[in-house]
């Protein structure tokens, strides 16, 4: 966490609008690093522009994003020198596991249908979910029925909950570990101050993580 606060100072130099979320954005990194560190998994979720946003997390920690994430010389040694292998162990980048709850559309359906639309994203936190884990839930209301009970299951098996809405007190925020109550209160807006703050924490695991 030591590199975190150059990072966080640059960032804020660059939106000082989310000077207010100063100290919420250095616990959001320590609990994304805390994660990884245990060796735990990052689940995403959230509706509409924060579904796709959900996809992006992901898209950032499980491949480089601003670093290569090289294979070490132990790993790259696991795979066959010739053929495939050295294709492999080429190309493959280090990944911080995480996992998008928004894009399983059988399941989501299926949980849809049988259970209720509202627990469709519960349940897969149920059967993921495990102590160390952490769930970033995103919602602009902070209200989002699906969400939130994504969040209060992840609680219920051990998991921490960085949520991430608008300005406003929520039931959401309620149940964050950390909550980053973005300052705006629009979706439009609040959606797009999220982009820049989840590449910031991105980018904060990955140095955390990887050289180069």
């Amino acid at each position: 966490m030591e590199t975190f606060q150059p990072l966080l100072d640059a960032f804020l130099g660059e939106y000082p609008v989310l000077l207010p979320c100063k100290a919420a954005l250095c616990d959001a990194a320590e609990l994304l690093i805390s994660c990884f560190s245990g060796g735990g998994t990052v689940l995403t979720c959230g509706n509409g522009g924060s579904a796709a946003d959900s996809e992006h997390i992901v898209g950032e920690l499980m491949k480089g994003f601003e670093k290569k994430r090289e294979l070490t010389g132990a790993q790259k040694a696991a795979f066959p020198a010739t053929g495939e292998g050295a294709y492999l162990s080429s190309r493959l980048q280090n990944a911080l596991p995480a996992l998008s709850l928004v894009s399983q559309s059988a399941l989501l359906s299926a949980v849809g249908n049988d259970n209720g639309e509202n627990l469709a994203f519960a349940q897969q936190v149920w059967g993921y979910g495990k102590k160390g884990d952490l769930l970033i839930a995103l919602s602009t209301s902070g209200n989002s029925e699906n969400v939130v009970l994504a969040a209060v299951t992840a609680k219920a098996k051990g998991m921490q909950v960085l949520a991430v809405t608008g300005e406003k007190e929520s039931r959401l925020s309620a149940v964050g570990d950390v909550t980053l109550r973005l300052p705006a209160s629009s979706p439009r807006a609040v959606q797009e101050l999220t982009l820049p703050v989840y590449h910031l924490l991105c980018k904060a695991a990955e140095d955390a993580f990887f050289d180069g």
